[in-house]
């Protein structure tokens, strides 16, 4: 079963490999932080900011845990104030040893799937930056695998940003989604 087709109001979703996803708590927070921080890719938060996401929004975020519980990758989103249909997705990230087997796939499909069985959900928001091409396929081949088309923008430019050079935003638009 992939986490695509799993009932979302499921507590958690079963994986292949003995890999489950649920929701995050607080005790995760730690764990998110390593991940995210070994990804050398994402812009890592403050580790309290990890802690504070796993408390006040383990709603529209997910956890893969291993066999033992142990937390091995993760996807962190909130609904946006101004459009309660659409989820932006914060941040994916998987640890190392688990790459390249689809696990991002199905943290977004389940996060997805279970969001949208609580809320009204038509659409997806993240933000990539140019060059980025893991996420670049992740987030096209998830639109891909719920009929859903994609448009770009740039949300922010390099320029907005004030701790120095960072490259542009480009917001993908993911929708309307078929959950």
């Amino acid at each position: 079963m992939t986490a695509a087709h799993a009932d979302p109001q499921a507590e958690f979703l079963e994986m292949p490999e003995g890999l489950r996803i649920d929701r995050p708590e607080v005790a995760d927070g730690a764990a998110l932080w390593r991940i995210a921080k070994d990804s050398r890719t994402l812009d890592l938060n403050s580790s309290y900011s990890y802690l504070l996401w796993c408390r006040d929004f383990a709603g529209t975020s997910a956890v893969a845990r291993d066999a033992d519980g142990a937390p091995v990758g993760f996807v962190t989103g909130y609904v946006r104030p101004e459009r309660p249909g659409t989820l932006l997705v914060w941040q994916v990230a998987v640890d190392g040893a688990r790459r390249g087997r689809g696990l991002a796939g199905a943290l977004l499909d389940g996060l997805t799937a279970r969001v949208a069985g609580e809320r009204r959900t038509t659409a997806v928001e993240t933000t990539i930056t140019p060059g980025n091409t893991a996420s670049e396929r992740l987030f096209t081949s998830y639109a891909a695998r719920h009929g859903a088309s994609v448009e770009r923008e740039v949300l922010f430019q390099a320029g907005q940003f004030p701790d120095g050079a960072h490259d542009p935003e480009v917001l993908y638009r993911i929708g309307p989604l078929s959950l």
